[in-house]
């Protein structure tokens, strides 16, 4: 995946390179449950990535407690296949893979507010947007900018799919 560490397609990313061997890793080494990450594949080309990774979710000792209760969803695309509704796909197949398959009860994503593609994936895929944060977030070129988060809960995902 040559388009991995692309300027044009780093830009909006946390983590701006990835070694071919770090990533190989990631997606054909020891299986880790908490990380649900895939490739996506338009015939034998490799346009896009999607990340799923679970996390235990706030909240005090004792009790319930909320062991694998979240999921933080990513993904990022080949330049080439922009624009063309593989993002959308994936954030609803990311979800559907967290609330359907994992059971999570809660999915959050996260992005530079001037992402204005990202954010319009989630809002395509049902998800609100819970946090506008006034420059929290780093951006390498652009210094301290906004950021977003974004989430949606198991039963929102369910009441979507009913409709």
């Amino acid at each position: 995946m040559q388009w991995r560490n692309r300027p044009d397609v780093t830009r909006w990313l946390l983590r701006t390179t990835v070694s071919a061997d770090d990533l190989r890793e990631r997606l054909m080494g020891e299986p880790d449950p908490r990380d649900h990450s895939f490739v996506v594949l338009l015939g034998e080309e490799r346009v896009a990535m999607g990340y799923l990774e679970v996390r235990d979710g706030m909240g005090q000792d004792g009790g319930r407690e909320p062991v694998g209760a979240e999921a933080l969803l990513g993904w990022n695309i080949s330049p080439g296949h922009w624009r063309r509704g593989i993002g959308t796909a994936i954030c609803a197949e990311l979800l559907a893979i967290a609330f359907g398959e994992l059971r999570v009860r809660r999915v959050e994503a996260g992005c530079f507010a001037d992402n204005v593609g990202s954010w319009k994936v989630m809002e395509k895929c049902g998800m609100r947007r819970e946090q506008h944060g006034i420059e929290d977030s780093w951006h390498a070129e652009l210094g301290w900018v906004d950021g977003f988060t974004y989430a949606m809960l198991r039963r929102e995902w369910e009441d979507q799919r009913a409709r």
